[in-house]
């Protein structure tokens, strides 16, 4: 059985952070930060979430380009369009 090591997860994080949408909802942007559903909302709903939120009606959306940034991942990491 392989074993996974720290980079290896790290190396998918970082690639699947760069195929998400340009927001994406509360829980899988506190997944990518390491909290839980509950903590996640707990931290929208006191304006304390550390990426920008949008109010979408009764949901929320959390813009993409700043959990990368929060995350440390540089927009040089984006893929490059052609």
């Amino acid at each position: 059985m392989p074993t996974t090591t720290t980079a290896d997860v790290q190396t998918l994080r970082t690639a699947d952070l760069l195929d998400l949408p340009p927001t994406v909802d509360v829980e899988t942007a506190g997944r990518f930060l390491g909290i839980g559903r509950t903590l996640a909302y707990q931290l929208v709903r006191q304006n304390k979430f550390p990426c920008k939120v949008i109010p979408v009606g009764r949901a929320y959306r959390v813009v993409t380009s700043d959990l990368r940034n929060v995350l440390g991942v540089p927009e040089s990491s984006q893929p490059a369009t052609t």
